[in-house]
């Protein structure tokens, strides 16, 4: 089995992860803020103490172990990072960034998998599938954050000839029991009323968290040759419709009182909701492509995982 380093391991996204590479009888060390309850005390697991930037400490861990692969989730949303992204954020992530693929390569790693987000996509003019090889137009912080960490990689990476890269994008995530970024596809970000248009027969392509750690474990465990190093889009099998969410919320959680709306025309929509400041948000609704329905095509990550986790059987 291999001895795994995942940087943000005690995160959302992170628990999920490591918990997944540990049932498989690998050795994992998360490095992170601070330990996180749901992996304490299993075994071969060893928590280390780092910040994203935290240079020296990271270091240190490298050192004292020999790692085979290194799953890279600091500095990602809804795992050790909030839903606001600024200067601060876009800095932190830069400067892990420069040392762990640096330090990754140094040490002869076999795989490095960087989990960055579907955001850095421009947005699609039609309903055809995104693709791994679409154009690149960020519009929110986030988005331009990620790509800045894609290019930095791709940039490092070119120092091997042997190391295995995975570049993952992933939509917003979600579980049983993380329903935020669930709601805010139902929610009004001027007054935070939730609504619905029609009858909610209209969806989002998100990703659960579980179909997350099963795509890393199959491409660590998989992958082999660097025909497999590339981009790969990651997500659910289908959307998520507008009348889903509404429906698991009501029946698994609290849901307030959801208002019906009419659709309305693209001017108005632009009116209400095209605050470009707002774009900086990771929960941003834009409602200006709300029904578009677009997906992202996941063809080329189905050949590693199956991606059998939705809605109906999230945990």
């Amino acid at each position: 089995m291999a001895t795994i380093l995942v940087t943000g391991g005690c995160g959302l996204i992170g628990t999920s992860v490591v918990s997944g590479l540990l049932k498989k009888g690998n050795t994992v060390v998360a490095a992170d803020r601070q330990d996180s309850d749901h992996n304490a005390g299993k075994e071969n697991y060893f928590f280390r103490e780092a910040a994203p930037n935290e240079q020296g400490k990271y270091g240190d861990i490298f050192d004292e172990f020999a790692f085979d692969y290194v799953v890279h989730l600091a500095c990602t949303a809804d795992n050790d990072l909030g839903p606001q992204f600024g200067k601060e954020q876009m800095e932190l992530s830069a400067q892990c960034d420069k040392f762990i693929y640096k330090f990754a390569i140094g040490k002869n790693i076999q795989k490095f998998i960087l989990v960055s987000t579907t955001q850095v996509y421009k947005t699609p003019d039609s309903r055809e599938p995104v693709r791994e090889d679409d154009a690149t137009k960020p519009a929110s912080n986030y988005g331009k954050m990620k790509l800045e960490s894609e290019k930095a990689f791709a940039q490092d990476a070119r120092g091997t000839k042997t190391m295995i890269c995975c570049v993952m994008r992933i939509p917003m995530v979600y579980t049983y029991n993380f329903t935020d970024n669930l709601l805010s596809r139902i929610t009004d970000p001027k007054d935070k009323t939730l609504f619905v248009y029609r009858t909610g027969e209209y969806g989002f392509h998100l990703c659960c968290v579980h179909n997350i750690s099963d795509f890393i474990i199959g491409f660590l465990r998989q992958a082999e040759g660097m025909n497999y190093t590339g981009v790969y889009n990651v997500a659910d099998n289908g959307l998520i419709m507008a009348s889903e969410i509404i429906t698991f919320m009501r029946e698994h959680h609290r849901l307030g009182v959801v208002l019906q709306r009419s659709a309305i025309g693209a001017t108005l929509k632009a009116k209400l909701f095209g605050d470009p400041e707002e774009k900086t948000e990771y929960r941003y609704l834009n409602m200006t492509n709300l029904d578009k329905n677009f997906m992202f095509d996941t063809t080329k990550a189905s050949r590693i995982c199956p991606f059998r986790w939705t809605l109906q059987n999230t945990k």
